[in-house]
């Protein structure tokens, strides 16, 4: 039923709109409703709950009034959404920035995202980097491309640490003994890098032997001038720090000596502390990184720069020194190597057989004289 006083109400309103009163929740007040055109049947409807915007985000442009006060822009209203649905977007971005050789997938406890490395499917800690073990496995399991062979150009330098399939302990780490997934075995310290010869698999390796010290060996090209020392060492410690998240203590020195960078990593077992990255690891993000092969989800290689001048390598070469030294005999020898042995053998025998002959000559020739020289004495009258 309509308030007695809505036809009084209502002539004071401007012509051509009536205003509509009801009782609110039985109590003795009035809710004035939006006005509505003149002649149209006055209805009682349950009053509408509007949302209300915080003050704090309407921008100066909102247009107020009764109901849902709406933007005259719709930019304030567009940022407003964004924000509440961003958390949930970013949630659905179940990836490893770590490492761009896995598999994600929220598979876990409460749809936690989850990501395991490639061939060995074993779950990795995306906050830190990845063991090397685990790497050079997924790397040895992704699928070749079918890119023609090429030949390598007469400056490329050989890998001596190789690709291989490795066997990984639980923890991600090398196993002292490697096979390749074949019969032929060998000895590999904690960086993975061969440390004996070769054997069938009744070879024995009685521990993993750590990598303590690794020398990262760089050559630089051609710049318009050479690097400040002191800015070079500040911005490759800040590069281990913040991107592969080595403690500042491991990186020992930084040497420069145009075009050579040396970078010299130095961890001992002892120095380690829980979630501390191992230097093997770092080095190898950083030799990946190096050769436009990151492994970093996003990133393609290495992007370093000295004062807007970047750093671009040409070469680099990485030295490891274990706790104990290798034990390798002559079977490690190349058949390059033992080619020059035996040429150099051979020219020194050569040598000796030709010392031998002339002088063998020489003492035929001597005694030749001398015979003749006897005979010539005979031969003269005696007085």
């Amino acid at each position: 039923m309509c308030h007695p006083n809505t036809a009084a109400e209502s002539a004071a309103k401007p012509a051509g709109q009536v205003g509509r009163s009801i009782r609110a929740g039985g109590s003795g007040r009035r809710q004035t409703r939006e006005p509505v055109p003149v002649g149209e049947p006055s209805l009682q409807r349950p009053p509408r709950r509007v949302a209300r915007v915080p003050s704090a985000l309407l921008g100066p442009t909102m247009a107020r009034g009764p109901g849902l006060a709406l933007p005259a822009s719709p930019l304030p209203l567009l940022l407003l959404l964004a924000a509440l649905t961003g958390p949930a977007a970013a949630q659905d971005n179940c990836t490893c920035p770590t490492n761009k050789m896995t598999v994600c997938a929220r598979d876990g406890p409460g749809g936690r995202c989850r990501c395991r490395a490639l061939g060995s499917g074993v779950e990795v800690d995306c906050s830190t980097l990845t063991s090397k073990c685990l790497l050079l496995k997924a790397r040895a399991s992704a699928p070749k491309g079918g890119r023609a062979l090429v030949r390598p150009s007469e400056h490329a330098i050989v890998d001596n640490d190789g690709l291989y399939d490795p066997d990984c302990d639980p923890d991600g780490r090398f196993k002292a003994r490697q096979c390749n997934q074949t019969a032929v075995c060998w000895c590999v310290n904690s960086v993975g890098v061969r440390r004996t010869d070769k054997g069938d698999q009744s070879l024995r390796c009685d521990e993993l032997v750590r990598t303590y010290h690794i020398l990262i060996d760089l050559r630089h090209r051609a710049a318009a001038r050479a690097f400040n020392s002191s800015e070079l060492d500040a911005e490759l410690r800040r590069l281990f720090r913040e991107r592969y998240r080595l403690h500042p203590r491991f990186v020992a020195a930084v040497h420069y000596e145009q075009p050579t960078i040396q970078i010299e990593l130095q961890q001992n077992a002892s120095q380690m502390a829980p979630g501390d990255v191992d230097i093997a690891d770092a080095a190898y993000y950083f030799e990946r990184d190096v050769k436009g092969e990151s492994l970093f989800l996003g990133r393609r290689g290495l992007d370093v720069s000295v004062r807007g001048e970047p750093l671009l390598v040409e070469r680099t070469l990485i030295y490891y020194l274990d706790e104990k030294p290798p034990q390798f005999s002559m079977k490690r020898l190349t058949a390059g190597l033992v080619a020059v042995i035996v040429v150099v053998v051979l020219s020194l025998v050569a040598g000796v057989a030709v010392l031998v002959i002339s002088n063998r000559r020489k003492s035929g020739k001597y005694k030749k004289v001398e015979i003749k020289e006897l005979g010539e004495l005979r031969n003269e009258p005696s007085l």
